[in-house]
């Protein structure tokens, strides 16, 4: 790698890792992710201020328990529904058995900014 090209590449190896619906994604600029529903209008940035770790190269930004003054904003794709799960009970030889199946509805966006 040249030094030309190693300067060019400084902000786009920045990540971070945020928590949003009580789970964690490791996210870059440009990544696009489903998260659980929130309180977003579509065509509006979507700014998540959980953010439990940055990183840029070599260093890396552990929050306790978050990055104070950190930020992630994504803009928001749309909505989606995630593949259905179904649940079947059953019981034997009683002539007993049921289905039913439910779709998750998520939030499609994609990262457009990381800020520290």
């Amino acid at each position: 790698m040249t030094a030309l090209s190693h300067f060019h590449n400084k902000g786009k190896n920045m990540f971070a890792v945020i928590q949003s619906g009580g789970k964690q994604y490791k996210v870059k600029e440009g990544d696009q992710l489903d998260v659980e529903l929130i309180d977003a209008e579509e065509g509006k940035p979507a700014i998540f201020n959980e953010v439990l770790l940055l990183g840029e190269g070599d260093k890396v930004t552990i929050g306790k328990p978050l990055v104070e003054g950190a930020s992630v904003t994504a803009d928001i794709v749309g909505e989606i529904k995630a593949d259905k799960v179904i649940a079947f009970k059953f019981k034997r030889r009683k002539g007993y058995h049921r289905t039913v199946g439910h779709r998750q509805r998520k939030l499609r966006v994609k990262v457009s900014s990381i800020a520290a």
